[in-house]
């Protein structure tokens, strides 16, 4: 991304002025260290899909599929709403990779999930166990 890579050279360089420091390796690595931490942190849409698939003991395919049945469509939906937390995309970048859905689609499976969550005990336990499961 073009725009996050300008914010980290101005980073680095406001750093360095700051610090009244040539710029090195270890500065930068100083001045992004933040940044480098938040990066480990991120998680793939493809491993979320695959750690869906795999609690919900479906095919990754279903959950690509145009298959409505709650069967598939609550994993779907579980697995775009932690897209949507865990990842920087954007919602028409998730319903694309979740076999090309409109982001729409996207933002109501996020806000049905929150939904769930608060009423549904058996979905906040899967979600918790499927954030703990991805961020460690």
């Amino acid at each position: 991304n073009v725009r996050e890579l300008e914010g980290a050279l101005k980073r680095v360089i406001a750093h360095s002025h700051f610090m009244g420091r040539d710029i090195t390796i270890e500065l930068i690595r100083e001045s992004l260290k933040d940044l480098l931490a938040l990066q480990d942190k991120l998680v793939s849409v493809d491993n979320i899909q695959r750690t869906v698939a795999e609690y919900y003991k479906i095919k990754i395919s279903d959950l690509l599929s145009k298959r409505r049945s709650r069967s598939v469509a609550r994993p779907r939906q579980v697995a775009m709403a932690l897209s949507k937390e865990l990842t920087n995309h954007s919602l028409p970048e998730i319903g694309d990779v979740f076999g090309g859905r409109d982001h729409t689609t996207v933002l109501h499976a996020c806000r049905k999930i929150n939904e769930l969550k608060e009423s549904d005990a058996d979905i906040r336990e899967d979600y918790k166990n499927l954030l703990r499961t991805l961020t460690t």
